[in-house]
């Protein structure tokens, strides 16, 4: 259902669990054989929202995101399902995170039926030899056509997620993914170094991890072809045409309240963050039995928050004030700083070692 209250910022994240191959580098909590709780799944999550809901009458989503895992995955009427269960605004923002390969015209149609408004394709790489050192299943012709039948469908805002630094990828092949994915015409870009999570494939092959420098070359290239194509850096790894940035990210990095529905999800309201079940088994289970969803829960402290809060804040483009770190840490710090405005922002090589500037913020 829809609701026309004021727009207070609130968010609300979906986690679809299921996909048809685990990437190497992936460490969420997803499955490639749980295809067949899908619909026990999907009664549970808005058996969930309806319950939350009701004991949270005041809250209405101005933001929801379907995240995994392979939201593309689940009957596009079963995902339709799901949003239906949320209370929202009339012009929330509604993202499904899509594999090009697992997409058609049919789907999007239903999608933008229900209220989707947003797509975030998993793109990766426009080059398919990088494609396959992955471990992606599509190709690049799959994105191009994904994202014609996107627009086909009325979806305009449309975001596509990239990773750079995967073992072989040269720079050049680099350039061709960021280019081709210019000329593809999305309002917003991610682009995400390739990182080594414990536990995964890749954690386990030195040899395939990424470099350092090279990654950082990568990423300066990014943000010249990306701004020079219009889109602006809002956040670190996101760059946007003005006003189509991520209302839901946004929310995330302002450290806005949202709920988390469906196993692994996260949330956060009142100073409270909270974590669900990680199996969509035992996850299921609970909300059957009537039992709590939650894994476990952490309540941050008013100075671990302001903290967290700078942190956050020093990502963006917004940054943080002038105040936040002391006259010596500033002028150690000076060229990964632009002070305007009695506010510091990360020029562009603070945004590589931005991990310098946070780490004194006070």
């Amino acid at each position: 259902m829809t609701s026309d209250h004021p727009p207070v910022p609130f968010g609300v994240y979906v986690h679809v669990p299921f996909c048809t191959k685990r990437c190497d580098y992936c460490a969420f909590a997803t499955w490639t054989d749980r295809h067949h709780l899908m619909d026990s799944y999907v009664d549970a999550v808005c058996a969930d929202i309806e319950r939350t809901f009701a004991l949270s009458s005041d809250r209405v989503a101005t933001s929801v995101f379907f995240g995994g895992g392979t939201p593309s995955l689940l009957p596009a009427s079963a995902l339709v399902r799901i949003l239906s269960a949320v209370p929202r605004v009339h012009e929330a923002e509604v993202t499904v995170e899509c594999n090009p390969d697992t997409v058609d015209p049919a789907m999007f149609e239903t999608y933008v039926a229900g209220g989707v408004n947003r797509i975030s394709f998993g793109v990766q790489s426009m080059v398919s030899e990088v494609l396959a050192a992955l471990g992606r299943t599509h190709d690049p012709a799959s994105v191009e056509a994904g994202v014609l039948a996107a627009r086909a469908a009325g979806i305009s805002r449309l975001n596509l997620d990239l990773i750079y630094g995967g073992a072989g990828e040269t720079l050049d092949q680099w350039q061709r993914t960021v280019e081709t994915t210019v000329g593809l015409g999305p309002d917003h870009v991610s682009a995400y170094a390739l990182t080594v999570e414990a536990g995964t494939p890749l954690a386990e092959d030195p040899a395939r991890h990424p470099d350092d420098d090279d990654q950082a070359d990568k990423y300066l290239l990014a943000d010249e072809l990306l701004t020079a194509a219009g889109l602006q850096n809002y956040e670190i790894s996101n760059w946007a045409t003005p006003g189509q940035e991520c209302v839901h990210n946004l929310l995330y990095w302002d450290q806005g309240e949202y709920f988390g529905f469906g196993c692994a999800a996260h949330a956060h309201v009142d100073g409270r963050r909270w974590w669900n079940l990680r199996t969509p088994e035992r996850y299921i289970a609970a909300v059957c039995a009537g039992e709590t969803v939650e894994a476990s829960a952490e309540v941050l402290d008013g100075e671990t928050r302001r903290i967290e809060a700078l942190q956050l804040a020093v990502r963006t483009s917004g940054g943080v004030p002038s105040t936040s770190l002391s006259a010596a840490d500033r002028e150690e710090l000076g060229p990964l700083l632009i002070e305007r405005g009695g506010r510091l922002h990360l020029s562009l090589e603070g945004r590589l070692l931005a991990n310098e500037v946070a780490v004194r913020l006070r």
